[in-house]
């Protein structure tokens, strides 16, 4: 259940990021109290993840993932473009988490 409850983390903090985005400085309430809510969420299933997980493990991967997935949700829904040194910084922080999860032992399977 670590991984399954880590992946809603990402996915709650990725929800509360683009309704940051979308609430334009907390003028538009409903996209704020989803940020709130968001937030609140995925910090609960880290802490589910932080039983099993190291903090520094858990930590890297569910920013590192966030990362790449707000990103993609910038490109995508707020239209907003990437250079190519961003593009490369991105595709390290997936191969840091790669190479976690792929070659770490504190990682539990």
């Amino acid at each position: 259940m670590t991984f399954a409850y880590l992946i809603i983390a990402i996915i709650l903090e990725v929800i509360g990021t683009a309704a940051l985005q979308a609430s334009e400085q907390f003028t538009k309430p409903k996209p704020l109290i989803l940020t709130l809510i968001g937030y609140a969420a995925s910090f609960y299933f880290l802490s589910l993840v932080l039983r099993t997980m190291p903090v520094g493990i858990a930590y890297a991967i569910w920013s590192g993932l966030g990362i790449v997935l707000i990103t993609i949700v910038g490109l995508v829904w707020f239209g907003q473009k990437l250079d190519m040194p961003a593009v490369i910084g991105l595709a390290l922080i997936i191969a840091g988490v790669g190479t976690i999860n792929l070659f770490s032992s504190t990682v539990s399977h």
